[in-house]
């Protein structure tokens, strides 16, 4: 489905049409009172959340939303994708959340969107907040020059995918990136379908803008990392340094890679997700 909202920060365009996908806990269920927002990573859209998540978080009980982000998914906007930065998606997610009309949510961002859900957080209150694979408090630069040294082809890949979009990129190569070696050939390939460019300007912006401050943070509240044991992009000391920042609690999931929540043990990450939110009492 698709909600509209106006941008009055985005340059001089009008209505950008945003694509929210939502799933709503079946008669069944009993609901929970916090709704939960997923916000995607890089190269990806809604559709990352859509694969497993929406649907499953709803059976648990929870109104579980997933926007695309300007020039991502269905969204409008991929025409002036790379003048979009990560306050650009902030904006999106605020009137995604505002539209809810409710309680203040629990978010979950994923690789770049748990930077987005960190500088959301600096301007309204979660419920709780939790990262997955979250961008380091370093930016990309370390990590895009392990990958340069261990492993130039997938870099090259990468090059070519973001210059020349996905079609150009071999997902044989690219499965080492973001999914471990269990993942079936017909997903990778499912999914290499749907993979985007990526916004240069949010690029850059997890280069040199990607600490998260929670001094600046609107409200007290929980945050939990969650790491996966095979992540080939960001490393076990990367996604405790973003533990660290925000004096949060951190797990890893054993066998899973980046795509924590598209990977063959995406209910693993789920559970994980799930489990911490009891903890905390919260939904």
């Amino acid at each position: 489905m698709y909600a509209d909202f106006r941008w009055p920060n985005w340059a001089r365009t009008a209505d950008l049409r945003l694509e929210v996908l939502s799933e709503r806990p079946p008669a069944t269920v009993t609901p929970r009172k916090t709704p939960i927002v997923f916000a995607h990573g890089a190269f990806m859209g809604a559709w990352s959340w859509q694969a497993h998540f929406l649907d499953y978080f709803a059976r648990q009980g929870f109104h579980a939303i997933a926007p695309s982000f300007r020039g991502h998914g269905e969204s409008e906007g991929f025409d002036r994708l790379d003048s979009a930065g990560i306050n650009d998606y902030v904006h999106d997610l605020e009137s995604v959340i505002a539209d809810l009309n409710g309680p203040p949510p629990i978010v979950v961002g994923h690789s770049m969107g748990a930077l987005v859900a960190q500088r959301y957080m600096e301007r309204a209150p979660v419920a709780a907040a939790v990262l997955m694979a979250p961008v380091p408090p370093h930016g990309l630069m370390p990590s895009t020059l392990r990958m340069l040294v261990s492993d130039p082809l997938l870099y090259a890949q990468f090059g070519m995918m973001q210059f020349f979009g996905p079609d150009n990129m071999d997902t044989e190569v690219a499965q080492r990136a973001v999914f471990s070696k269990s993942a079936a050939q017909q997903d990778l390939s499912g999914y290499a379908a749907r993979v985007q460019r990526e916004s240069q300007r949010a690029l850059w912006d997890m280069n040199v803008h990607a600490r998260g401050r929670p001094s600046l943070s609107r409200a007290d509240c929980p945050v939990h990392v969650i790491a996966g044991g095979e992540d080939a992009l960001f490393s076990e000391h990367e996604t405790r340094a973003v533990a660290h920042v925000w004096n949060a609690s951190w797990e890893t999931v054993p066998g899973l890679a980046h795509a924590l929540m598209i990977e063959p043990g995406w209910q693993q990450a789920a559970d994980a997700l799930i489990g911490w939110l009891d903890q905390q009492q919260l939904g």
